[in-house]
């Protein structure tokens, strides 16, 4: 069957149409195009018009023109649109306009910088001017840097690489910040929470170093589409920045269905198996030889789906088709050849994490089955975007679990196909974080107590750490003192300072990973299994002392998963309003939590097939929440019985905790909610959704501004949910939230929504 036969297929076939709750259609669009700005580099001009492009998108040339005028931008259009072409014609132009110019590109991941690396170099080759091009990671051979760092006209590096690897050595980096005219910044919208803080963080420190060296580089930074790309682009660069969203790239007709599979459970709201639905689509498009990328959110299930689908096509392998893994652990070089196998065909189909979500050049896929949702709306449509880049037909499908997220968008689509309700938030002045790099400054640069670097708090802390002798103050100067190299000590990905490292016992305590410390207790307890590159490892000890963890190998077919109690008390209210007799606040709290039990979940079938206790020692962390507080004769008031309202009271705080990332675009682990049928501080009923992250990030400030429409999407979502009693679709099963937790947790949102109550 073609493209077109299985979509008329997927139309009419009950078994699958059913499922299908809702299905969207996007019509071609024609390219809308623009001149080539009058100071571009006439042979830049020549070689674009060699591969075909005789005029710039429209956005292309608008990006192009403000670069040139000395603006910083951030691009945001849709995958596929052509935005590597706005950076590097700006950048290529100034270059050949004046030979000591410099550029650092900055992306995310080491992939994805060596695929731009390849399509600059080929653009590079055709001009024949010699403009030195090089990425500097991890993987760069130590006989090649020294080239680098005095040739490179342009470098391209990841976050990490610069804060740990060029910014402690700026001092062998001089021919690049001195000549440092452009800062690339690509997927901006990948730089949210603790690394988009972390990263605000480090741009300081680079326009710092550049400030010693006497240049001001422009930001061009690139965006996929959410709901606040200036006002993040802005906070990561401190600087103003210019929006450039007229995209006037072509696309072919696009498909996008969302496909809930058929409940088993009725009561629990169990539906079939996520990844057994997903397979039997995929393969209905792999054995008909179309391309098609399976991205699952997690290692586990791209293994489970790579082994399913590789079963179910055994047969058809000796008629070309081919189905391939891609995720972190695979090595470089088998990821390369995965990736020229797409572009060329000879890979049928790709089962991958997030990892090919990015732009990494895979070729002309025509379909995206996506498992689950993958965490937030942009997330979504990269993935989605991975398909149908030839201005050809493409389809998407995005195969719902049971969680309460997956069927909140099955029920209300608006969230994906109208404009995208979530932000990306920073938080760079988050202390903790703040002060690390304050460190890493320190060590780079001695810090005046009258440079613009040090405002807000910065002399606060750095007296903190002269007295901690980490750094020496003399006159009005901070010098970095200690012996310790700051920047080594200091993970992007988190916000704890303090990671537990994981040793394996089974093979000569070889390092296999590393968890940061307030979820070590939670990955890594006594008789925990530890995932790991689709290996298991059963945890034999924590020393908390010496910060490790000690595992071995072991086969077994279940997982575990942790449940902890957690006591809030509330430190200081930053913000606080009414909303009709509800009290809406945010502010500092202090969460204390202790990991309680364990379960023990078989794959596939999820099922419970055992438990145990554990004493483990209490964890203090300091955070922000957003709360909002009933008046204290609430029960009373809505008829609730006293033993039935303390049950729906933690069903709304289930259900609040489970939509809130959608509008704050963070991880659903990196808020919890809980909820106090008398809380000490407010002495009413009270529901919290806490940052699970040391400081907060800004995600409960961002809560606290769309408080109702939070409410409103709560209320709609559980009215909607066929349960009767509730489930873990909506505010929780009955066995957690009570028989009348569900009806409770509706009059109490009715009332938080002043609707009149029938």
């Amino acid at each position: 069957m073609s493209l077109e036969q299985i979509i008329d297929f997927l139309r009419t076939d009950p078994a699958i149409s059913s499922n299908i709750c809702h299905w969207r259609t996007y019509r071609p669009k024609a390219a809308r195009y623009a001149d080539f700005p009058d100071n571009i580099n006439p042979k830049l001009i020549d070689i674009l018009k060699d591969k075909g492009i005789s005029q710039l998108y429209t956005h292309q040339s608008e990006a192009v023109q403000a670069i040139i005028d000395g603006e910083n931008v951030v691009i945001v259009t849709p995958t596929a649109s052509g935005k590597t072409l706005c950076y590097n014609l700006p950048v290529l132009n100034k270059i050949m306009e004046n030979d000591s110019s410099r550029a650092l590109y900055l992306f995310p991941t080491k992939a994805l910088g060596q695929d731009q690396l390849s399509e600059l170099y080929n653009f590079i080759q055709k001009l024949e001017v010699d403009i030195k091009t090089f990425t500097y990671d991890g993987d760069t051979p130590q006989a090649a840097r020294r080239a680098i760092r005095s040739a490179g006209h342009i470098v391209i590096t990841n976050p990490d690489m610069l804060h740990a690897g060029i910014l402690p050595h700026h001092t062998k980096w001089i021919k690049l910040f001195e000549n440092l005219e452009y800062v690339v910044i690509d997927e901006v919208h990948h730089y949210r929470g603790v690394f988009g803080s972390h990263m605000a963080n480090v741009i300081r420190r680079l326009k710092r170093i550049c400030k010693f060296y006497g240049s001001n580089p422009k930001f061009i930074c690139c965006s996929a589409t959410i709901a606040n790309p200036q006002e993040l682009a802005e906070k990561i660069i401190d600087e103003s920045a210019t929006l450039i969203d007229n995209n006037g790239a072509p696309s072919g007709e696009r498909h996008f269905l969302i496909y809930n599979p058929p409940v088993v459970n009725q009561q629990l709201g169990i539906r079939k198996s996520v990844i057994n639905e997903a397979a039997a689509l995929a393969a209905l498009f792999l054995r008909n030889k179309i391309q098609t990328i399976v991205f699952a959110h997690f290692r586990l299930y791209v293994e489970v789906l790579l082994t399913y689908l590789q079963r179910e096509l055994k047969g058809s392998f000796d008629k070309g088709i081919n189905i391939a893994g891609y995720r972190g652990g695979y090595l470089p070089g088998e990821r390369r050849r995965i990736e020229k196998g797409l572009r060329d065909g000879k890979i049928t189909g790709v089962v991958s994490t997030n990892a090919l979500e990015l732009g990494v050049d895979i070729g002309n896929l025509d379909v995206s089955i996506i498992v689950g949702y993958p965490g937030t709306i942009s997330s979504l449509w990269q993935q989605a975007g991975r398909a149908g880049r030839r201005s050809s037909t493409a389809v998407t499908i995005m195969v719902a679990s049971s969680t309460a997220i997956n069927q909140f968008l099955c029920s209300e689509p608006k969230y994906i196909f109208e404009r995208s309700p979530e932000s990306g938030i920073v938080d760079p002045d988050n202390l903790i974080i703040r002060t690390n790099h304050l460190k890493c400054a320190a060590f780079e640069l001695p810090i005046e107590t009258t440079e613009e670097y040090s405002s807000d708090g910065t002399v606060e802390i750095m007296d903190y750490l002269s007295e901690s002798d980490v750094v020496r103050k003399s006159a009005d100067r901070y010098y970095w003192s200690s012996e310790i190299y700051p920047a080594q000590q200091v993970s992007l990905r988190s916000a704890s300072p303090d990671n537990f490292v994981i040793l394996n016992e089974s093979n000569n305590h070889e390092v296999i990973g590393e968890v940061d410390y307030f979820s070590a207790p939670i990955f890594l307890h006594p008789e925990a299994i530890y995932l790991h590159g689709a290996r298991q490892f059963q945890v034999l000890r924590l020393d908390w002392e010496g910060k490790k963890a000690y595992v071995k190998e072991d086969k077994v077919d279940y997982y575990t998963d942790s449940e902890s109690k957690s006591e809030l008390k509330v430190l200081e209210i930053d913000q606080s309003k009414r909303l009709g007799e509800i009290e809406i606040c945010c502010g500092d709290v202090s969460v204390t939590s202790v990991v309680v039990l364990f379960k023990k979940i078989k794959f596939q079938t999820h099922e419970n097939v055992g438990s145990g206790e554990l004493k483990m020692p209490e964890m203090e962390m300091h955070s922000t929440a957003f709360w909002n507080a009933f008046p204290a004769g609430i029960a009373r008031q809505l008829e609730i019985s006293g033993a039935q309202f303390g049950g729906a009271l933690r069903g709304l705080a289930n259900v609040l905790g489970k939509i809130a990332p959608l509008w704050v675009m963070c991880d659903t682990r990196d808020l919890r909610s809980i909820s106090q049928v008398r809380a000490p501080f407010t002495e009413r009923p009270t529901i919290y959704i806490y940052e699970n992250i040391p400081g907060g990030v800004g995600l409960s400030e961002k809560l606290y501004s769309e408080a109702e429409h939070l409410f409103e999407a709560a209320f709609e979502h559980v009215k909607k949910c066929p349960c009767k009693a509730g489930c873990p679709v909506c505010v929780g099963p009955p066995m957690e939230v009570g028989p009348g937790g569900k009806d409770g947790a509706i009059l109490l949102l009715e009332f938080m929504l002043e609707i009149e109550m029938v």
